[in-house]
């Protein structure tokens, strides 16, 4: 039986801007085939057992040769898969979709175009200017900057082009500068007609050169601007003086700062949100990843079967909620098994999670570690008070500790253990050793020191600022020889975003 293949359009370069339907049919992929300008995140849409292919085309360097990406195609639909061709932009504004398409035609193989946001239109709009305005650009062309060398002659209309419409959008053009702005000026187009260069659109690293037609191809060589770019003529270019919007530190304080989130997979996207709505290039790499404690929830799962012998219940982190809450309900109970128990949480964030669960805690402290824990409890533990404290297997014991010395009972049992996260390091080290990344964050202990065992070197830090969420974290820092820059008054995602934002 023959499979299904779907020609998505990626978008224009944030992974953000990928559509609904171009999600969904990534959920249901079993071959993904993507090319370098769709940016790694959207791939997470996809199953992590799904078969990955890279194609990327860089400007003169193909991974694979166009009529070999085709056939591939053919094949992996033949072989009966959901296959997803994935490429930035849109799959039918140059982007070969079409002659995909037509050999999917041609061996009677079904297939769906899904369409993508164009980096032609997206890209100025992130640069804030706009292709059309009616007091100033009434009609727009999109026109390769690359045509087909296999055509032999060139069919480009240069005397049309040139004056017959308001705005013109170059893609893939960069290279070709100097002969694309030569055929417009011979054909009519004034010299000082105002222009713009537009690098990495959309993303964090976006870059805007604007200058005029007769300079532009001079003065992008001079700022060694590489693709992908688009190029842009055009009166329309001005409003960006007025207009620009995406690249203002203004309303995006963090715009062009490289960012390492060091949080575990599942956990890094509330950081990674929160860094790239003020404008920063998060790039995570999780230095942690949580599995199940070494005793496969044996304990927890004993003090589950005997939770109303408990007076307390204190919750440390929003992992512990969940993992404990997932034995619970694996045991077939619910929240009301804690309803002879008074229940305390150290932090906002924790206290969130159990509001998730249909639980108010009873505590929180105003400082969210530990020692604050204690001291909100005092009037309430005593002599054999029971408690139980559901947390990661490795952690501080001043917290047990603390309790115990007042009489308690306490029971730690571990719900999750945190393990240095495999990850494809070279990268990272090579951004810390030339200085790309500007800051480092760290959300926990575990993090600083499994980040430091995938770099292996402090040095690679010393062009790089690191901000930690609260003072346990700094002073597992400042154990390993590293002062932090920033470390949160609020020891929460939001008081960690705010301390970079004012820092």
């Amino acid at each position: 039986m023959a499979g299904m293949v779907y020609l998505v359009g990626a978008g224009p370069g944030d992974y953000r801007l990928i559509s609904v339907r171009a999600c969904d049919c990534l959920k249901k992929a079993q071959v993904v085939v993507y090319d370098r300008l769709a940016d790694h995140r959207i791939l997470r849409y996809a199953p992590d057992e799904a078969e990955y292919i890279y194609v990327g085309k860089a400007s003169s360097r193909h991974t694979m040769k166009q009529a070999d990406i085709n056939q591939l195609l053919v094949d992996k639909a033949k072989e009966g898969k959901c296959v997803v061709r994935l490429k930035g932009g849109d799959p039918f504004v140059f982007g070969r979709g079409g002659e995909e398409a037509l050999l999917l035609e041609k061996n009677g193989l079904p297939f769906d175009i899904v369409p993508g946001i164009t980096s032609a239109i997206a890209v100025p709009a992130y640069a804030g200017i706009p292709v059309t305005h009616r007091a100033v650009a009434t009609s727009f062309a999109v026109i390769t900057g690359h045509e087909d060398p296999m055509k032999g002659a060139s069919n480009m209309r240069w005397d049309k082009l040139a004056t017959g419409v308001d705005t013109l959008v170059f893609l893939m053009g960069v290279a070709n500068l100097p002969y694309i702005t030569s055929q417009l000026i011979s054909n009519g187009r004034p010299a000082d007609t105002p222009a713009a260069v537009i690098r990495w659109g959309t993303k964090p690293e976006q870059r805007v050169l604007v200058t005029d037609l007769e300079h532009v191809a001079k003065e992008v060589a001079e700022a060694k601007i590489k693709p992908p770019a688009i190029f842009i003529v055009g009166e329309v270019v001005k409003l960006r003086e007025k207009l620009a919007w995406f690249d203002r530190l203004d309303t995006h304080p963090l715009f062009g700062q490289n960012v390492v989130v060091t949080r575990a997979r599942e956990q890094a996207s509330k950081l990674t949100d929160a860094l790239e709505e003020l404008g920063a290039c998060c790039i995570e790499v999780p230095a942690i990843a949580l599995r199940e404690p070494s005793d496969a929830y044996a304990a927890a799962d004993a003090a589950i079967a005997e939770l109303s012998s408990y007076d307390w219940i204190i919750f440390t982190s929003a992992n512990g909620v969940r993992r404990f809450f997932a034995r619970l309900f694996a045991a077939g109970r619910d929240a009301r098994a804690l309803g002879s128990c008074h229940i305390a949480a150290i932090g906002s964030a924790t206290a969130a999670s159990l509001r998730e669960c249909g639980l108010a805690a009873d505590v929180v402290p105003a400082e969210y570690r530990a020692e604050a824990v204690v001291e909100a409890l005092a009037d309430s533990v005593g002599q054999g008070t029971r408690i139980l404290l559901p947390r990661a297997q490795e952690a501080r014991e001043v917290l047990p500790d603390s309790l115990r010395a007042k009489g308690a009972v306490v029971d730690v049992v571990p719900v999750y253990e945190t393990v240095a996260a495999a990850e494809d390091t070279e990268g990272i080290c090579k951004k810390l050793a030339a200085g790309e990344i500007q800051w480092v964050t760290f959300t926990s202990s575990s993090t600083v020191t499994n980040f430091l065992k995938i770099i292996k070197d402090t040095a690679l830090l010393k062009h790089t600022r690191t901000a930690c969420i609260g003072p346990v974290t700094a002073e597992t820092c400042r154990k390993n020889g590293i002062e932090p820059d920033v470390v949160a008054e609020e020891y929460t995602i939001e008081g960690l975003t705010r301390a970079i934002c004012q820092a």
